[in-house]
Parts: structure tokens; sequence; C-alpha cells
């Protein structure tokens, strides 16, 4: 659908202010953050970061959700974290002011997560390593359909291909990633896949949004996608 046919200059403006920006950057990686660690992310008081999340919720980029006493802010589904991810691709560089931030620079372009889906240059080799296995094939010029192959392997992984085929989200979709500018996959099937890498411990949570490859991941990868029966 063409821009025309849409009014992005409200979307643009709660974008544009950097505290929200700095807010959205921290609900990216697909966790719910209570208001006052969102208010330390984004620099400003308590009362402020209240009024921006407010404004956030209004607008349809965020969700609250209550616990008990306690509500928690999320982005309001994966299609604002591809939209924030478009947006980085065109965004200039955050300028480096320190070492500790050149590393998390470094870092986040090495393996990341975008909502909860592997990116960075290891999202993008991840895809590269699927398509070349033949677990998948593209459809159009977007999607990406499971082979029988790719049925094999999900299964050799203790994941489900009939239950991830039927959720109402994207399947697998290619997302331009923004620091490696080369297609990572978006959608059901890579979030099913890291969430398993996680629990087996092949990939670790670090800082934000940040993720690392433990020793080893490398080799369970290649024994996985080589024979479906080893893990």
């Amino acid at each position: 659908m063409a821009a025309a046919d849409r009014d992005l200059a409200p979307v643009a403006a709660l974008i544009g202010d950097p505290a929200r920006a700095a807010m959205l950057a921290a609900l990216a990686d697909g966790r719910a953050l209570p208001a006052g660690e969102l208010a330390r992310c984004a620099g400003v008081r308590p009362a402020t970061a209240t009024a921006h999340l407010h404004r956030l919720v209004d607008g349809g980029l965020v969700t609250v959700r209550a616990q008990g006493r306690h509500r928690y802010h999320e982005l309001a589904g994966p299609h604002v974290a591809e939209a924030l991810e478009a947006l980085a691709r065109i965004a200039p560089p955050a300028p480096v002011r320190s070492l500790r931030a050149h590393r998390s620079a470094a870092g986040l372009a090495e393996a990341r997560t975008c909502y909860d889906h592997l990116a960075g240059r290891r999202g993008v080799e991840l895809r590269t390593l699927l398509l070349d296995a033949g677990a998948l094939h593209p459809v159009d010029d977007r999607d990406h359909a499971l082979t029988v192959d790719g049925r094999r392997l999900l299964v050799g992984l203790d994941l489900d291909p009939d239950r991830l085929g039927t959720t109402r989200r994207v399947f697998a979709r290619h997302c331009i990633d923004w620091t490696d500018r080369r297609p990572h996959l978006a959608g059901a099937l890579p979030a099913a896949v890291l969430g398993r890498f996680l629990t087996l411990g092949w990939v670790t949570r670090r800082a934000g949004r940040a993720v690392r490859m433990e020793p080893g991941y490398d080799e369970h990868v290649r024994r996985w996608l080589g024979n479906p029966a080893e893990r």
C-alpha cells in the first residue's frame, strides 16, 4: 500500500521524540517492562515517562498488561518491531562516545533479538543456512514456505510444524537487517527456533536486545541441519 494511503505524521511524531524512541527501543526485544524501568532507559522522570507511555498506548504502538498490582508495557506486536527495524535502516548511526558504547553496538550487530526472532549477522546467517539446507523455499519476494525436509528439521528440534503453520502470525518473512543490510527471518518460525535455541542453551540473552552464541553453537546448528535426528 502506498504511503499516500496512510497518515504517517502522527506515528512519526510519536516515534520521533527521543524519550519515546528510547522506550520503544527498550521494548523491541519483546519484553514487557514497568514504567519505572522505561523511565531509566529514556533518562526521564517517572511522571514524564508515564505521560509518554500514555501517548504511545493511545497511538497503538504499546499495550499495557496488568499483573496483580503491577502494570507492564510492551510493543503492540511484531509489526511495531518491524517498523522500528525498517526506520533503523534509514536513520543515521547514534554517536559512539565511549568504548562501552562501541562494544554494545558491535554486539548488537553480531547477534540481537528483533522482537522475538534472531537478527544481526547471526540472524542473516541462520536464514541462509535454512535455505541452503532446503528447509525453506521462497514463495514470493518476501515470504518463505516450509519444505518436507524443513518439517523434519523442526520435529528434530522438538517443534511442531503443524502448530506453527496454523498461527495467525506471518510464518517466515524476510526482514532487511538494519546493521547487516541483508535479510533475516521474521515471523512465527524464526521466533520458535530462537526460543528453542535459548531453551537448549545454545544461545543466551545479554543486556537489552543482545544475545550471545555459546561455545558449540555453530556445531549444534551444523549437526541439526545436517541430520534432523541429531540435536
